[in-house]
């Protein structure tokens, strides 16, 4: 199967695209390079360096002629969709749109959506979060992905579009950028390894689930013959506080510092961690690797891009 990956070079994505090739999917990448890297992705893997709004991106699908697309490319930052809901909703709104008219185009069998988990539902009244919750966004981030997920509804209806819809928890791991916004456990590692202050907004209190970059990978590759029509949430189902992460992360760096509390920033979930027993069912998966070991991978990259 050819598979075309959106924001394939990025955090996530290169993941994504290791574990196709491991797989032996044949496998293209469509990255602007806004945050992902070129060194991120197997040098045999084919790049087209392209933002997908732009009109160009249909002469890419001529090309490659995909039979499956797993879209990762969107804006992700919580605080960023607050300052600019524009430009959050034109990317992961109207990007998602121009994608799914493209499959539908060119006989795409099949889309993988990656979704959030974390900015979806709002507040939950039930813990862990199942996907049947009520969906209340509290940033314009959770609304624009929500909207996708409607529209990607809307073309399987219209179009029989296979689809499936995955929705992410905190994912960290190797590669994440630890000079984004997005992105708690690579920012607070590096800090630490570099010894510097970091921020933690709120009293630390506020739970999040934490899943391992490699486990998503595995998941979002399985939903490509799993079943169609369908939303799944990802995640470790387990709640972690920013406090607990702190401390975790400062047994493996050897850290000394304290860090600075500020005010709680607008648009953030206070505690949240999903339920995971549809991707059980749908996806046969279980997450593998433990915070405690995810941890250190991570922290063992960041050194060694210290060290290069």
């Amino acid at each position: 199967m050819r598979v075309l990956v959106t924001g394939g070079a990025g955090f996530i994505g290169s993941h994504v695209v290791d574990t196709l090739l491991d797989h032996s999917y044949e496998v293209v990448v469509l990255d602007d390079l806004s945050t992902g890297r070129k060194s991120n992705l197997n040098p045999v893997v084919p790049l087209h360096v392209i933002d997908i709004r732009s009109e160009s991106v249909g002469a890419i699908f001529e090309e490659v002629r995909p039979q499956a697309v797993i879209h990762l490319a969107s804006q992700v930052s919580v605080s960023s969709s607050v300052r600019d809901p524009i430009r959050d909703a034109d990317i992961n709104i109207r990007g998602t749109v121009k994608l799914l008219e493209l499959c539908q185009v060119y006989g795409v069998d099949r889309l993988v959506y990656s979704s959030t988990g974390g900015a979806l539902y709002g507040e939950p009244t039930q813990l862990p979060c199942p996907e049947t919750h009520q969906i209340s966004p509290l940033s314009p981030y959770g609304a624009s992905k929500y909207a996708a997920e409607g529209h990607i509804e809307l073309f399987g209806r219209l179009y029989g579009q296979e689809y499936a819809i995955l929705r992410y928890a905190n994912v960290y791991g190797p590669r994440q950028d630890p000079n984004g916004e997005a992105g708690v456990v690579a920012i607070f590692a590096k800090r630490m390894i570099n010894e510097e202050k970091l921020v933690i907004f709120g009293d630390g209190s506020q739970e999040r689930d934490f899943i391992y970059v490699g486990d998503i990978a595995k998941a979002t590759v399985e939903a490509l013959d799993r079943g169609t029509g369908f939303a799944s949430n990802l995640g470790s189902g387990v709640g972690t506080s920013v406090q607990e992460l702190f401390n975790r992360l400062r047994d493996v760096t050897g850290y000394l510092g304290e860090p600075v509390y500020l005010d709680e920033r607008a648009g953030d979930v206070y505690k949240i961690y999903l339920d995971t027993s549809r991707a059980r069912k749908k996806l046969k998966w279980v997450p593998e690797v433990s915070l405690e070991e995810g941890l250190r991978l991570t922290v063992a990259s960041l050194y060694g891009q210290n060290a290069e």
